[in-house]
């Protein structure tokens, strides 16, 4: 068993894909249109044959308050891994990214989190050793 997908669930599809490939950096990989909102997928350009991303309406009923309540206690919705967190965080801060957390050691690994825009809190770690 391996994961081929997982998914953030995004406020308005359209910015996060704007957000994703052109602030983050992912590449498009699938647009599939549903009758509304779209089967939607980015991936690293580092693996491309990787793991899919979607960008996943958060239409539901339940979303609103889960994202609400894990914006207002700081806990990211997702993690992806970088090279190096402080220069992913300079150059992102570049391009007007907001950060919660500034580069922080953690112990092996060195995270920061940022707002994607689109109602979730996302954590970029970069592993020591």
């Amino acid at each position: 068993m391996r994961i081929t997908l997982t998914s953030v669930l995004v406020d308005d599809q359209e910015q996060a894909l704007r957000f994703y490939t052109e602030v983050l950096g992912f590449i498009g990989k699938h647009d599939v249109p549903m009758g509304g909102p779209r089967w939607l997928t980015v991936v690293s350009p580092e693996d491309p044959e990787g793991v899919e991303l979607l960008l996943e309406p958060g239409g539901h009923p339940a979303v609103g308050p889960f994202k609400e309540a894990l914006m207002a206690d700081g806990i990211p919705y997702a993690s992806f891994t970088v090279a190096d967190v402080r220069n992913e965080y300079e150059r992102l801060r570049g391009l007007g990214v907001r950060f919660t957390q500034e580069p922080a050691e953690r112990g092996a690994m060195t995270t920061a989190v940022l707002d994607d825009t689109c109602g979730n809190l996302i954590q970029i770690v970069q592993h020591h050793g």
